[in-house]
């Protein structure tokens, strides 16, 4: 894979976002329209208690990435009730179309008390074409369990051979801190398969094998099928250390496959990286993999987590 980078193609502060959201356009994800790609990300706003809570917008782009055709201006899914797992933010948001419907596999955020947040993944479904949706129940399909036991997150739903396929996070571990600080979280990428895509069965192990040691951070992971093998980007991070220091910070990933189960990991092969300064210049993050109009393009992410918006590169054929 050869990348080439096209720069940075939507700030969220050049917009007027509802919710009151005003910075970060994080996990850009697409759905793909008749004349136009609809990009979904998640952008911020202060809650009375000065925490943020993350609301889900869409950007629609003409298909040759020139030209903002317009910007959600009213609310795409309400964050959940008083209690439930997607109270206090939704991010990410993947969106699969399904015969007459599309559906959306969302991350639900929850605040907890010994560390900062949980999540859980939940289903909502769109009658009119990815403008609005809604939750088909109040809880989630996919929540922490036996064996996985907290952050069950960042979903990524693709149907083969009539059989759903998600790719997701699950958290394995929190390390402790004796300064105060709270809690830093590790986690991992699953897999798991339904028919219905809303009863899930898991696989009930890690995926991608670690780089950097036992305690990586393992994010987003996005599929593609293209050129006869399945395609996996992700992004990967030390546990601690992680937002200052750039070195331990979010870069992005690479696994291929031939059957969606077993999954060969070479970062050496994934074709881009941090540039040398500017916005994406600190870490790369939230990758999203698609093909239109024949071309492999990755959405992309890049300092403070999405901060300042999001970014697109194309593969170079050559």
């Amino acid at each position: 894979m050869n990348w080439k980078k096209l720069g940075i193609i939507f700030r969220p502060t050049d917009h007027k976002l509802c919710n009151n959201c005003k910075e970060f356009a994080q996990s850009p994800q697409t759905l793909m329209l008749d004349d136009s790609v609809r990009v979904y990300f998640a952008s911020r706003e202060k809650d009375k208690f000065g925490k943020y809570l993350s609301h889900i917008h869409f950007v629609d782009f003409d298909k040759n990435f020139k030209r903002i055709i317009k910007v959600s201006s009213s609310t795409v899914i309400k964050l959940g009730k008083i209690g439930t797992f997607d109270e206090h933010g939704i991010f990410p948001f993947n969106v699969i179309r399904d015969s007459n419907r599309i559906l959306a596999y969302t991350s639900g955020w929850y605040r907890r008390e010994s560390v900062l947040v949980d999540s859980a993944i939940g289903l909502a479904v769109s009658t009119d074409n990815g403008t609005t949706f809604t939750r088909i129940g109040d809880g989630p399909v996919l929540a922490p369990s036996l064996h996985e036991p907290f952050l069950i997150a960042d979903p990524f739903v693709m149907k083969h051979n009539d059989i759903f396929h998600m790719w997701y996070i699950y958290g394995v571990n929190w390390i402790t801190h004796n300064d105060g600080n709270a809690p830093d979280r590790v986690y991992k990428i699953g897999h798991a398969t339904s028919d219905d895509g809303i009863s899930w069965n898991r696989e009930g192990r890690q995926i991608i094998n670690d780089k950097l040691n036992s305690d990586e951070c393992q994010a987003l992971p996005s599929i593609v099928y293209y050129k006869k093998k399945y395609h996996m980007y992700f992004c990967y991070r030390e546990a601690t250390d992680f937002r200052e220091n750039k070195k331990r910070a979010y870069r992005i990933g690479y696994a291929a496959s031939d059957d969606l189960h077993n999954w060969s990991r070479n970062d050496n092969l994934a074709g881009i990286d941090v540039s040398s300064n500017n916005w994406d210049s600190d870490m790369m993050c939230y990758p999203h993999v698609f093909v239109c109009n024949n071309k492999l393009y990755l959405l992309y992410n890049g300092n403070e987590f999405g901060r300042f918006g999001f970014g697109l590169a194309v593969l170079n054929e050559n």
